[in-house]
């Protein structure tokens, strides 16, 4: 099975592994090859047999010894229980495709993150928040880390195999496309311009009821200059003197809490909501958020 080093078949499958990620892979709809269970993961079965008892979920399941799962297995504590996956293919238009349920495409686009830590953190912190769909892209000389390795999967706790995800695409192209397609791209950025030119949004200043792709790049060095300057407007989080930046899987936190707060204001179904903190009081250098968003300006045209 594909779960040691985390390359897939050459079927497309991938290993996951432990109790939590097999249930996420049976109900996210995905093809699966087999389930293994090794002695001791024997107790899980019942968890799974609404799923794996199913007339119509035609996949062996397999049984092996704690010893030989142990040598398959790539955590150091195995649970007893692994799956063959196909992640479900997506095309450019299953990634801008939004639910009637939803006010607008609300993307994410990963150019250059290099740790499977961080591209599942974002990836499961993006579907927490309502994201439609996710991209990842090699920018420059530093590579997007495989979405569906097994350290990936196991950040994004199974997000990645219900969120539409296009893996490997050229990012010029990706991003002419998504101008084409009407979607406003926001530049991750702790840098305005040199000429000041380009709108610098702190994220409550942004329409997040309109189609937005948000892209975050590599950890050390972020985003490239040109491909920052190309889109429609860069967005950095507000922060306390001393502090220049996030980590990126933080700062897409913090972006994406503020873009489900406003989709949720829109009827947008899915996330609770709240009341405000009867102590969040604004300190005097606090920058208070605008009442109103302000709306991204039009996409460039290339």
């Amino acid at each position: 099975m594909a779960l040691r080093g985390g390359l897939p078949t050459e079927n497309g499958f991938v290993g996951v592994e432990g109790a939590r990620l097999v249930e996420e892979a049976l109900r996210s709809g995905c093809r699966i090859q087999a389930v293994l269970f090794s002695e001791s993961g024997e107790r899980h079965h019942e968890r799974f047999s609404s799923f794996i008892d199913r007339p119509e979920m035609a996949f062996p399941v397999l049984r092996t010894t704690d010893r030989l799962f142990e040598g398959l297995a790539d955590t150091e504590h195995p649970q007893g229980v692994a799956a063959l996956v196909h992640p479900r293919e997506t095309s450019f238009d299953d990634f801008v495709h939004a639910p009637l349920s939803v006010c607008a495409p609300l993307l994410v686009v990963l150019a250059g993150v290099q740790d499977p830590g961080n591209v599942g953190t974002i990836l499961r912190t993006a579907a927490a928040f309502g994201a439609t769909g996710a991209a990842t892209a090699a920018s420059g000389i530093s590579g997007t880390a495989n979405p569906f390795s097994p350290k990936a999967l196991r950040a994004s706790a199974g997000a990645a195999l219900h969120l539409p995800v296009l893996a490997g695409m050229s990012l010029s192209i990706l991003l002419a496309q998504l101008k084409v397609a009407g979607i406003r791209t926001l530049a991750s950025s702790v840098h305005e311009t040199p000429d000041g030119e380009q709108p610098l949004l702190a994220p409550w200043e942004v329409d997040w009821c309109q189609p937005v792709a948000l892209l975050v790049g590599n950890e050390g060095s972020g985003l490239p200059e040109e491909v920052a300057r190309g889109a429609d407007a860069r967005i950095r989080i507000p922060m306390a003197g001393g502090i220049e930046s996030l980590n990126a899987a933080a700062a897409a936190a913090v972006v994406f809490y503020e873009a489900a707060r406003q989709r949720n204001s829109s009827a947008a179904p899915g996330i609770q909501t709240s009341a405000p903190s009867r102590s969040a009081k604004m300190s005097d250098d606090t920058v208070p958020p605008p009442k109103t968003s302000e709306a991204l300006p039009p996409p460039k045209k290339t």
